[in-house]
């Protein structure tokens, strides 16, 4: 689906002659460069437009199946960059994930976005308000919608870090619920986030280099400063792993801890029982020879006995923290 496509001159949109196919000839003729935004096109939409643009059918190909790894590529007359999107949802404490792909040529840009996540309709009015920048041509578009996806990656950053911040005062805490589960599934949730933004730091880091082949040098500050927000992200991604993973470890060793403390309890028990159980199995045993069952104390000698190795047994395993 075709969101929005306007001609660009010296920051200036222009939306005459409707016609896209008008609007290149127009940029080629005139300068400037047309911006086309698409949404989950579908193949057949895609072969309308693509008569006017002349992409490597592998792009094309990578453009309607989505899916694809960060990244940036170099084909005749046309670069191509693959951003993966994030979208941090509230309710389930979960990261639902998109893709931008962008096709850069020297008289045009084509975003086609797939996912709800990274809206791109206020960086085109923000870049519209500002057409100093948009007047540096279709890598200042590149620039404005990296910073967007960026900027995304930061607010769910702090919001994974909220939540991991929660699960460690759960392990450390005094309540014995487990928080394994919660764990795991904040884990996966941050992998998934570091899948977007650690492969981009590539692309990202050659697009930032000075002289880069056609990206303006005045923009390589702009792209250098994205690059240092992006790293920033990744390390935040980093920590939170590396902080889920050391709460994972302590949530392990405190289960077995707890699993170790309970063994002992129960063989302290059972060792109380014991002797009471091993006497009165002995004097159970039919023998006729035993003399202290016919001595006027052995009943009370035998309790008695039974009550003071029971206590002592007991206080011994109370003062080793077995009890």
């Amino acid at each position: 689906m075709i969101v929005d496509y306007a001609l660009y001159q010296n920051g200036i949109r222009f939306t005459q002659p409707s016609n896209l196919g008008e609007l290149i000839q127009k940029a080629k003729s005139d300068g400037g460069f047309v911006w086309l935004g698409l949404a989950e096109p579908t193949e057949n939409e895609f072969d309308k437009i693509v008569g006017d643009f002349k992409f490597h059918p592998l792009s094309i190909e990578d453009a309607i199946t989505a899916h694809q790894r960060p990244k940036f590529e170099e084909y005749p007359g046309v670069q191509a960059l693959v951003l993966k999107t994030a979208f941090y949802e509230e309710k389930g404490s979960q990261i639902s994930t998109g893709e931008i792909f962008c096709f850069i040529g020297e008289y045009f840009i084509v975003v086609v976005r797939h996912g709800n996540g990274a809206p791109l309709v206020n960086t085109r009015h923000h870049l519209e308000n500002n057409p100093e920048q948009l007047a540096k041509g279709p890598y200042a578009v590149v620039h404005a919608i990296l910073d967007h996806v960026i900027d995304c990656y930061i607010d769910i950053s702090i919001e994974l870090e909220a939540d991991v911040l929660q699960v460690e005062h759960k392990v450390f805490g005094d309540t014995r619920e487990s928080a394994s589960q919660e764990i795991y599934l904040l884990k996966r949730e941050v992998i998934e986030f570091r899948h977007a933004i650690d492969p981009l730091l590539s692309p990202l880091q050659h697009i930032a280099s000075i002289g880069a082949r056609n990206i303006p040098a005045d923009l390589t500050p702009f792209f250098r400063d994205a690059l240092d927000h992006l790293s920033r992200a990744s390390d935040a991604a980093a920590g939170l792993d590396a902080l889920l993973t050391s709460a994972l470890q302590a949530e392990i060793a405190q289960v077995q801890l707890q699993q170790n403390s309970d063994m002992r309890k129960i063989t302290s028990y059972v060792a109380l029982a014991s002797v009471p159980t091993m006497i009165a199995g002995i004097y159970g045993m039919n023998f006729d020879t035993m003399p202290e069952l016919r001595w006027e104390f052995g009943y009370p000698a035998v309790i008695g006995s039974l009550v003071v190795i029971t206590v002592v047994l007991y206080r011994k395993f109370k003062k080793s923290g077995w009890l």
